[in-house]
């Protein structure tokens, strides 16, 4: 006789299917074959409470081949979480929770968006360097608060993305313990079998970057998978991946172990043999048998007895430590503590000034004490981002205290990384390199983005004002992509002041990724009693330096380019041409003000605008207008230094005041 739990396997083997020929999309074959690791996740080992599903210590589950998010619903319907029937029936369709793809936010029980190959592989990783900083700042003798698994499930494809490989390599190093990978080796992905380019030894690669590495020969074996995961939850040094050999869409009789099983319905004959293989009627759909629903959900009705188990710890924790239970209730519900942005450090006028990077590591370091778990580093580059807090220690493989993060040479893992971090309460995570670096990390960035995660890039060395280093690493398109990005507030300050609000505004920012664009050169720091004061920033532009009387001109801009707009502003009203000022670091934060803001910053009947920036043009026009014009770079960079670059591409202050004129004239 089938056993019940048998019976629910081949349940949500026949749901997925279903739900993918219903919606005539998908894939189906891919949770067919991982159904039974699925059950021994979901009844066996994951703590969880579909009532209660964001409580601290539950452990979090990712999908991260993401195609196969059937897998993922098919569960969180059946233990209980708030997900129907008529959800499931609903999949990929318009409004519904149950997505072409899991994602953060839309539906509880999902813990990240995915879907990209390799970045849930690499947030995992930051969950568990998560778990391991709320550990060891908050766990105590006899109050293990925060001891909880990170279970991933992850494909071929994810294993090939360099992304995966970057973050595994970390994750080795660090030694992060709670972390179990599950890898649905099915051998199959679009084209064919995966050995059309992919023949590698996963296990030694894996071993080799100092993971505790198991194999299960069949994955349908709940006995074996079970075996690995207990002797995976006993390893504390290093993180496991259990390699389990699996079929893609197992259960159907003309498709499993091929490429049709994995990016297509089955068909609906091919269901109903499917249905008849495992004992179902085949002339009915989405069938969920009384007694397997029933068994699944009295196993995710078991998880609130796990779940008032940790309450009533935290309760004795609470009363036995105050400040620090204090203290983490307010972080974790994406709260600053109060006067934290009070004693701000404020710059004095300075004609040579300070590097917008160097102001924004002085900024940094004023604020790391007042901001437990505001953590971060960059990819090996933290003496040119300035991004290393001075009073605190390292994070590393024998000291999970640190908030200092050395993420080496991977800026994709690195963003990718701080998402996992971000997506744990109360941790606010910064990543650093050089602005043009953000093209090895754009993935991770949209994800932060569209799941409105409050993760903080630090960009640095913004412009041709990178000078020697040339061509390669001297930014032109990378600003205006970023800005392209919805959700995410790029903000480019203009000198040091302007900096410290630029991180005032990302601390505050509850909705969405922050991107910081700061300069390798020093920049002047302008005099708050001459010009207007620098909090106008987190407007996103504000009338820097006005003119008597109505101006015939505006100028704008951001970064580097500010200063010039000023000495420009000078020379253009001794001849007697009233101009107006704007500094515009952030389009973003303009655009969140009222239209009666924005129409005394940039006046309808002033049309006559002038922007300047170095980066791409593409975007200016919307504020420059059509009488406007914008001064900006639209070829490639030269090696040379910073003041002889800016002068051969036409940012000197000769350049924006024959400009203005020209516009003038017409």
């Amino acid at each position: 006789m089938e056993s019940i739990e048998q019976k629910g396997i081949n349940t949500v083997r026949i749901l997925s299917a279903d739900a993918v020929q219903k919606a005539n999309s998908g894939h189906p074959g891919t949770p067919m074959g991982l159904a039974a690791a699925g059950h021994v996740l979901w009844t066996r080992f994951m703590n969880y409470n579909p009532s209660q599903p964001h409580w601290p210590n539950r452990d979090r589950f990712i999908l991260s081949c993401g195609h196969a998010c059937m897998l993922q619903y098919s569960y969180l319907f059946l233990t209980g979480y708030n997900l129907t029937l008529d959800d499931i029936k609903n999949f990929r369709q318009l409004h519904s929770k149950t997505a072409g793809h899991p994602e953060y936010g839309l539906l509880d029980g999902v813990e990240v968006t995915t879907g990209p190959l390799g970045q849930g592989f690499a947030n995992g990783v930051g969950m568990g360097i998560g778990q391991q900083l709320l550990a060891a700042r908050y766990n105590k003798k006899g109050f293990p608060l925060f001891d909880y698994h990170i279970y991933v499930i992850c494909s071929d494809g994810d294993i090939m993305e360099g992304v995966a490989s970057e973050a595994a390599s970390l994750a080795g190093h660090l030694k992060l313990g709670h972390l179990i990978y599950l890898y649905d080796d099915n051998k199959i992905t679009i084209e064919g079998e995966t050995s059309l380019a992919f023949n590698e030894d996963v296990t030694e690669r894996f071993q080799g970057y100092g993971w505790h590495v198991q194999t299960v020969a069949d994955g349908n074996d709940l006995d074996a998978l079970s075996t690995a995961i207990k002797n995976a939850q006993k390893e504390k040094q290093r993180p496991s991946l259990i390699k389990m050999r699996t079929h893609i869409g197992y259960g159907s009789p003309n498709k499993v172990d091929t490429a049709s099983a994995h990016g297509a319905p089955l068909g609906k004959d091919e269901i109903r043999l499917v249905k008849e293989n495992f004992g179902f009627d085949p002339n009915k759909d989405f069938i969920i048998p009384k007694d397997v629903l029933s068994f699944y959900r009295k196993i995710g009705k078991a998880g609130e007895k796990k779940n008032k188990t940790w309450n009533d710890l935290y309760k004795k924790y609470k009363k036995k430590y105050p400040s620090e239970a204090a203290e983490y209730e307010l972080l974790s519900a994406g709260q600053l503590p109060e006067g934290w942005d009070h004693d701000l450090p404020v710059f004095q006028p300075d004609g040579k000034g300070i590097a917008t990077r160097k102001a924004s590591g002085k900024m940094l370091n004023a604020i790391a004490s007042k901001l437990p778990l505001l953590v971060g580093g960059s990819a090996d580059l933290g003496p040119s981002t300035d991004t290393l807090l001075k009073d605190y220690e390292s994070f590393n493989n024998d000291n999970h205290r640190g908030r200092n993060f050395h993420f080496g040479i991977r800026e994709h893992a690195m963003g990718a990384v701080c998402n996992g971090l971000a997506l744990t309460s109360g941790i606010i995570p910064y990543g650093a390199t050089f602005l043009i670096f953000s093209d090895y990390m754009r993935p991770p960035v949209r994800l932060a983005a569209i799941m409105k995660l409050k993760n903080i890039f630090v960009y640095t060395h913004d412009s041709i004002g990178l000078g020697e280093d040339g061509t390669t690493h001297q930014p032109v398109e990378q600003l205006i992509g970023l800005r392209s990005v919805p959700n995410l507030v790029v903000i480019r300050p203009a000198d040091a002041n302007e900096t410290v609000h630029a991180w005032r505004a990302a601390l505050k920012n509850n909705n969405g990724p922050t991107a910081l664009i700061l300069s390798r050169q020093d920049l002047p720091i302008l005099d708050q009693k001459k010009f207007a004061k620098a909090s106008g920033t987190e407007k996103g532009a504000y009338i820097l330096s006005d003119c008597k009387g109505s101006p015939k001109m505006i100028l704008m801009g951001s970064g580097s380019e500010v200063k010039l707009l000023l000495e420009a502003q000078e020379r253009l009203q001794t001849e007697g041409i009233a101009t107006r000022v704007v500094s515009f670091p952030s389009w973003e934060l303009f655009e969140k003000q009222t239209p009666a803001y924005k129409e005394k910053v940039l006046p309808k009947k002033i049309n006559k605008r002038l922007a300047v920036e170095a980066g791409s043009p593409i975007g200016w026009s919307k504020y420059v207008t059509d009488h406007g014009a914008t001064i900006g770079i639209e070829r490639f960079g030269e090696s040379a230094p910073a003041e002889e670059i800016f002068k051969e591409f036409g940012f000197t202050v000769k350049d924006i005041v024959a400009k203005a004129k020209t516009l003038l004239k017409k």
